[in-house]
C-alpha cells in the first residue's frame, strides 16, 4: 500500500480526501494552484473557498509548489475540473517518473476531443505507461467524505494488479474502494450522470414529482448504457458504484451541484445567472455537449442527454424536456438488456 498520495487540486473533492487520508494515517501533500489560497490554509488551516468548515489536519503539507508536490510521492491524484485536466497535466508531465501512479478524479468529457479524463491523461504524461493512469469514481459528495461518513468507490485501471494498488492506497475504515478494470464504463458512467442529474433538477424546479425522476433516471440509465458499450464498455458496469450509484446519489442529493444547477433552470433562471453565483463547477454542463458529441460519433440515440442540451443552449423551456420526452413514439423497455443502440 502507498502511504504516501499527492493530491493536485483543493478544490471540494481534493480538500475532503486530503483531510479524510490524512486522518486515516497516509501521508498526504495537498497542492493548490493559488498562492494566496496556500498561505490561509497553512495560516488557518482552512480552505477559503471549500468546505470551509473543515479543519485540515496539520500532517497535510500544503503547497503551490509543483515540483515539491510531484516529487512527495510516488501517487499522484488529480482533483481538477474535467475541462482543466489537460492543462495540469501539461505542467506535470516533465516530472513524472517511471514508478508514478496517475489517478483521475475528475468526472467529465473533453470538450473539444472527446476524450474522456483517462485518455487525456494518457496523451500527455507519455513519461509513463498507460496501465499506470487509472481513476476513482463512484457515490461520493465531498462534503460527507470530509466528515468521514461511509462511503464506496471504484479504483478502476487497465490492469486488475494496478487498480488493486490505487484500491489499497485509498481504502480506509470509512471510505471501501472496489476494483474494476473497465475503465471507459467507470469514467462514462460517473460523467454521463451529471447530465442526467441536471435533467432530474430540471423536473424538481418545474414541480414535477417523483414518478418524473424516477423515468429520468431509469431512462437515463438505459442511455448511458448505450453508450457506454458502444465505446466498448461492459454492460454490467452501469449496474455497479459507477454506474446507477454514482447516478442515484447525484440526481437526488442536496450536496449535488448538477441537481442544484438544473433545479435553478427548472425555476426560470439562466445558465449564465446560475453559474456566476457558484462557487464550485457543474461539470455536468460541458459534459452535456461532450456526451451529446460522442452519442452523434457513435449512432447512440440518447434523448434524455438531448433534451437538456436543448434546454442549456438552444432555449427550450424545461417544460417541454418533459412534455417531449413523454410523448416521443412508442418503445420496448430493452435499453437496459439488449443492443446499445436500442431506443429509450
Amino acid at each position: 500500500m502507498s502511504t504516501s498520495i499527492t493530491l493536485f487540486g483543493a478544490g471540494s473533492w481534493g480538500t475532503a480526501l486530503a483531510v479524510h487520508l490524512a486522518a486515516a494515517g497516509r501521508d498526504v501533500t495537498l497542492w493548490a494552484r493559488r498562492e494566496e489560497a496556500v498561505e490561509q490554509m497553512q495560516t488557518t488551516r482552512r480552505n477559503p473557498t471549500y468546505l470551509s468548515d473543515i479543519e485540515i489536519p496539520s500532517s497535510v503539507d500544503v503547497t503551490s509548489d509543483l515540483e515539491a508536490a510531484a516529487s512527495a510521492s510516488s501517487l499522484w491524484a488529480v482533483a481538477v475540473p474535467s475541462q482543466s485536466l489537460r492543462s495540469v497535466a501539461t505542467r506535470i508531465a516533465p516530472l513524472t517518473r517511471p514508478g508514478t501512479t496517475v489517478v483521475s478524479l475528475a468526472k467529465g468529457i473533453e470538450n473539444d476531443t472527446l476524450r474522456t479524463m483517462s485518455q487525456v491523461l494518457a496523451e500527455e504524461l507519455t513519461g509513463i505507461e498507460a496501465q499506470q493512469i487509472g481513476v476513482l469514481y463512484g457515490p461520493s459528495h465531498a462534503e460527507e467524505v470530509a466528515a468521514s461518513q461511509p462511503t464506496t468507490l471504484v479504483a478502476s485501471a487497465p490492469t486488475e494488479p494496478r487498480a488493486e494498488w490505487v484500491q489499497d492506497a485509498f481504502m480506509t475504515e470509512r471510505l471501501r474502494v472496489y476494483v474494476n478494470t473497465d475503465v471507459v464504463g467507470v469514467e462514462i458512467g460517473g460523467s454521463a450522470k451529471n447530465v442526467l442529474a441536471i435533467a432530474a433538477g430540471m423536473g424538481d424546479g418545474v414541480g414535477y414529482g417523483d414518478n418524473a425522476k424516477a423515468a429520468l433516471v431509469t431512462r437515463g440509465l438505459a442511455e448511458m448504457r448505450r453508450l457506454g458499450v458502444a465505446m466498448g464498455a461492459k454492460p454490467q458496469t452501469f449496474a455497479g458504484l459507477a454506474g446507477i450509484g454514482d447516478l442515484l446519489v447525484t440526481c437526488m442529493s442536496q450536496h449535488s451541484r448538477n441537481r442544484h444547477l438544473g433545479e435553478q433552470i427548472g425555476t426560470g433562471k439562466t445558465l449564465d445567472e446560475i453559474e456566476s453565483k457558484m462557487d464550485m463547477v457543474a461539470e455536468g454542463v460541458r459534459t452535456t455537449q461532450s456526451v451529446r458529441g460522442l452519442a452523434e460519433h457513435y449512432d447512440v440515440e440518447m434523448p434524455v442527454t438531448e433534451a437538456v442540451h436543448r434546454v442549456l443552449f438552444e432555449d427550450q423551456r424545461p417544460e417541454d424536456m418533459v412534455d417531449e420526452l413523454m410523448t416521443r413514439s412508442a418503445k420496448r423497455e430493452h435499453g437496459l438488456s439488449r443492443s446499445p443502440q436500442g431506443a429509450s
